[in-house]
């Protein structure tokens, strides 16, 4: 049964006339330029929400407020996991530890604002704070100063107070984080406790796994032994769809968060892939063959009321919904032989191509509706210069950028909650692995290192 659907899904890929690799590529994951000008980036960032001046933050290690031996390690796991926030967040300059002053205030009576204000550390704001351990509880209490404001410099206090252990600290180092992302980036909520859905191999079968944004906390969430593709939580993280390879061929499948297991959705028939959400977490949007050719189908979110939205003789793909409004959906579709980028609004109407060349898949629609990041071959054929890089694109003038450089295979975007990162899959190691980058297209970190890691699904917030 397993080589037939796959066998199946083969052929009518075959369809885009592609060679038998690029064939192979594409049933698992389909089951799914140059340098950028300064003005690009500028733009991209504007769009993004990264046009703003960076702040300068320097954000001390936190003190011991209690005798408690657990005291070291969890303020390690604490100041490590604040630190690493704050710094990934891309609004920040944050200031080296090395130009700190030798005493680090606890309390805000400690605090010597003409030390953090001037050289060399320079700094615009300060976070610092405590953290004591007592019995079975952990109290910290964390400030925010703007260290240029003697008068009033206090922006933000506050305490939490939870077990003594690493997992706990952490989360209380999110917490805060984001309180502090949230007052210096526009009013914008930090994604320090977003998590990350994702299709892995490490146990011998592609799986679906979750992890938290920075890549900690992995760990496996379908124990299916099949193949499961595409994860996509739903926007109110209680329910995780996804397409996997069952005894009646490849069927969309939904997993209860808050249960732990599968619940009931219905089988269409023919091969179904890559669902999606309507950003109001009422409908699934996906693929189908079961009227012969693979169309774009909508469905309420128990699985009652499906449409057909699109009649093509060629594959239609990948739906993805405009998480702002919800009233359109950009999709993949070969109707003119390789595949392209297409948007439509959900009712199917007013189609307009995007891509208007090469080889473009894996559409991702940013929060804020203005911008598709995708996966592109530009110069698709054999010979042609390039690779598969993530290109992001202007929804109303077309204009792109790249954001990914002949790294590697480079697919599967998807977008933080805060629209400032993009995580992505990208095979730069040697192996297929998931990376983050902010929406400019710098700072790309690689978030696993373990088996293969592909198709990730960013949590709506």
């Amino acid at each position: 049964m397993h080589r037939h659907t796959l066998n199946s899904v083969n052929s009518f890929l075959s369809r885009w006339g592609l060679p038998s690799v690029a064939r192979s590529t594409l049933v698992l994951s389909l089951l799914v330029s140059l340098t950028i000008p300064a003005a690009a980036q500028d733009w991209i960032r504007t769009g993004t929400g990264l046009g703003m001046e960076r702040v300068r933050l320097a954000a001390a290690d936190f003190k011991a407020s209690t005798e408690d031996p657990k005291n070291a390690d969890l303020l390690r796991v604490f100041n490590d996991t604040l630190w690493n926030d704050l710094d990934n967040a891309g609004i920040f300059d944050m200031v080296s530890k090395s130009f700190y002053p030798t005493e680090l205030p606890g309390n805000p009576p400690d605090v010597r604002l003409d030390a953090w204000n001037a050289p060399p550390p320079n700094a615009s704001m300060l976070a610092f704070g405590n953290l004591g351990a007592s019995g079975n509880s952990m109290t910290v209490q964390g400030w925010l100063y703007d260290v240029k404001n003697a008068a009033s410099p206090q922006v933000l206090g506050k305490q939490y107070t939870d077990v003594p252990t690493s997992d706990a600290a952490r989360t209380i180092a999110h917490k805060f984080a984001n309180e502090i992302i949230f007052r210096l980036g526009g009013g914008i909520p930090g994604i320090a406790e977003s998590r990350i859905f994702f299709v892995s191999s490490r146990s011998g079968h592609k799986e679906i796994w979750g992890m938290d944004y920075d890549g900690a906390n992995q760990h496996q969430i379908t124990h299916l032994g099949s193949i499961s593709l595409s994860p996509r939580i739903s926007p109110d993280g209680s329910r995780l769809a996804f397409s996997s390879l069952t005894k009646s061929g490849w069927d969309i499948l939904l997993f209860s968060m808050d249960l732990n297991r599968l619940v009931s959705f219905p089988r269409f028939g023919g091969t179904n892939l890559s669902p999606a959400w309507s950003p109001d977490g009422t409908k699934l949007a996906f693929s189908s063959s079961r009227s012969g050719d693979p169309e774009i189908y909508v469905a309420d979110q128990s699985g009652a009321n499906l449409k057909r939205l699109t009649s093509f003789k060629m594959p239609d793909v990948s739906p993805v919904w405009n998480p702002k409004t919800g009233a359109q959906i950009a999709w993949v579709s070969g109707r003119t032989e390789l595949p392209q980028i297409y948007t439509m609004e959900s009712d199917g109407t007013n189609v307009q191509r995007m891509t208007d060349q090469g080889y473009a898949v894996s559409p991702a629609w940013s929060p804020n509706g203005q911008f598709l990041v995708f996966s592109w071959i530009r110069h698709y054929g054999p010979g042609a210069p390039g690779a598969e890089d993530l290109y992001i694109m202007d929804i109303a003038s077309k204009q792109w950028v790249q954001l990914t450089h002949d790294g590697g295979r480079n697919d599967f975007p998807s977008w933080s909650p805060d629209g400032r990162h993009i995580v992505f899959q990208s095979s730069r190691s040697g192996s297929e692995q998931l990376w983050t980058m902010l929406a400019d297209g710098t700072n790309q970190k690689q978030l696993t290192f373990v088996g293969s890691n592909s198709q990730p699904n960013w949590s709506w917030k």
